[in-house]
């Protein structure tokens, strides 16, 4: 049962998580929490009993975030309406 609770957590989390992507303006503040995103989801694999896709999602997470972070210097931090 606790499990369980634990894993409904990461979920609201995990929806928050992307909502606060969608609605925000500073893509650098977007890729931090797309990291964020990364680690809950490694998480949830990890707790569900997939330690290999726990492994594959960090590792993804990582490789895409320092990619990201690389591109972000050259192009204009802020979104446009």
């Amino acid at each position: 049962m606790q499990i369980l609770m634990v894993e409904g957590v990461f979920l609201i989390l995990l929806i928050v998580i992307t909502l606060s992507i969608i609605l925000n303006r500073d893509l650098l503040a977007t890729v931090v929490m797309f990291c964020a995103f990364s680690f809950c989801a490694s998480l949830l694999y990890l707790i569900m009993g997939a330690p290999d896709v726990a492994f594959t999602e960090a590792v993804i997470g990582v490789v895409s975030t320092v990619f990201f972070v690389i591109l972000l210097r050259s192009v204009d931090r802020w979104c446009k309406k």
